[in-house]
């Protein structure tokens, strides 16, 4: 509930490797009548779906009293041997996140990595 939670939330959480869906969310606290906001990157492989992680993150952020809003979907393709990251395509659900944002967010993480995105490809 306070800018305390929101801030202690990770950027980027995601799988060490492998191709995986992805969401971009928007968390929202508030505090002393003043909004505190930012988004985060969440791929996980044991999720088939967009919702599925979407929803494992919701949770988390509920019990702290903090809002989420689901941005867009898409995949990663995670090589940590090769330090790369393609960041593509869309969720059916919810559409299609700004991969561009989502690779500002995940250069914060691996900022020693190429990091490629592309509106191609599902």
């Amino acid at each position: 509930m306070t800018e305390k939670d929101v801030l202690a939330l990770p950027l980027v959480d995601i799988d060490g490797a492998g191709i995986f869906k992805y969401v971009l969310i928007k968390i929202t606290g508030s505090e002393d009548s003043r909004e505190v906001e930012k988004n985060v990157v969440r791929g996980y492989a044991d999720c088939q779906w967009h919702s599925d992680i979407y929803d494992r993150v919701m949770e988390v952020c509920k019990e702290k009293g903090l809002d989420t809003q689901c941005l867009g979907g898409g995949r990663i393709e995670h090589n940590p041997d090769k330090k790369y990251l393609k960041v593509y395509g869309y969720s059916q659900g919810f559409g299609k996140a700004d991969h561009m944002e989502s690779k500002r967010i995940l250069q914060t993480k691996y900022s020693d990595y190429e990091i490629e995105t592309t509106d191609e490809g599902y």
